[in-house]
C-alpha cells in the first residue's frame, strides 16, 4: 500500500523567514546600485524561484541583472546567516504537529524555493532535518507552480495523490499542488491572503498550527 505524505513548504509556513528575506533582497538590490523594492512586493513573490522572483521585482531589468542581483541575495543571505542575523523561528506549535502526523503514520517532506544548501541550513539549525523524508528545492527541479517538486516527492517518499497533501501559504503552494493532482492546506499566516488562497484552489484554510493535523489527516485514506 502507498505511504502517505505530508508536504510542506517551508518559507511563511513552517518559519517566518520574512525578516531574512528582506535584508537579503535590500543587499542584492544594493549590490547593482539600485533601491530595493518595497518590502510588500518583496512578499508577494517568496516560494518562487530566486531568479525568477528577482524578475517579477525588476521586470525592465535583463536577466544578467537578474542573475547578479540574486547571487548577491544568496551571498547576503548566507553571510547573515552564520552572522546570527535575522533569525528564521519556527512558527508556533510546529513540533508538536509534526509530531502528531508521524504519529498518524504520515511521513513527511518539503517543497520549497528556496535552494538545497538554505533549506538544510534551517533545517539543521531548528533541528529538524530528520523529520523529513524527501527534500525538494527549485535549484534543482522547475519551481513552482509547476507540479515537479511534488511528483519527485512522491516517488522518493513512496506516496501516490490519494495519499499527499501540500501544506503552504501561498498561491504558488497552492497552483503547484492542483497541477499535481493532490489537494493543498493553505496556512493563513504566510505571504498571501487567505482569500487568495482559497480563490486558488486551496481545500482547507488553517489558522494555528494545532489545526494542521487534523486538515491533512482528513483529506486522506485511513492507514492500512
Amino acid at each position: 500500500m502507498p505511504t502517505r505524505l505530508a508536504l510542506f513548504d517551508c518559507d511563511g509556513t513552517l518559519v517566518d523567514s520574512q525578516h531574512a528575506i528582506l535584508a537579503a533582497m535590500d543587499a542584492g538590490f544594493a549590490a547593482v546600485g539600485l533601491s530595493a523594492p518595497p518590502a510588500n512586493a518583496v512578499r508577494r513573490v517568496v516560494g518562487l524561484p530566486l531568479v525568477e522572483g528577482v524578475a517579477r521585482l525588476l521586470p525592465q531589468g535583463e536577466p544578467r541583472l537578474h542573475g547578479e542581483i540574486a547571487e548577491a541575495y544568496k551571498a547576503a543571505f548566507h553571510d547573515n546567516r552564520l552572522k546570527g542575523r535575522h533569525p528564521e523561528p519556527l512558527y508556533p506549535g510546529v513540533r508538536a504537529a509534526l509530531d502528531a502526523l508521524e504519529a498518524g503514520g504520515l511521513l513527511l517532506g518539503i517543497a520549497t524555493g528556496k535552494s538545497r544548501r538554505g533549506l538544510l541550513a534551517t533545517l539543521q539549525h531548528h533541528g529538524l532535518l530528520e523529520r523529513f523524508v524527501t527534500l525538494q528545492t527549485s535549484d534543482l527541479l522547475p519551481g513552482k507552480p509547476h507540479p515537479d517538486m511534488v511528483h519527485h516527492a512522491m516517488a522518493e517518499a513512496g506516496s501516490d495523490r490519494a495519499g499527499t497533501v501540500v501544506i503552504g501559504d501561498t498561491t504558488f503552494d497552492v497552483l503547484m499542488a492542483r497541477n499535481a493532482g493532490v489537494p493543498c492546506v493553505g496556512v493563513s499566516w504566510g505571504y498571501h491572503a487567505p482569500d487568495e488562497l482559497m480563490a486558488s484552489g486551496a481545500v482547507r484554510l488553517v489558522d494555528a498550527f494545532g489545526e494542521v493535523p487534523a486538515a491533512v489527516l482528513g483529506l486522506m485514506p485511513a492507514a492500512g
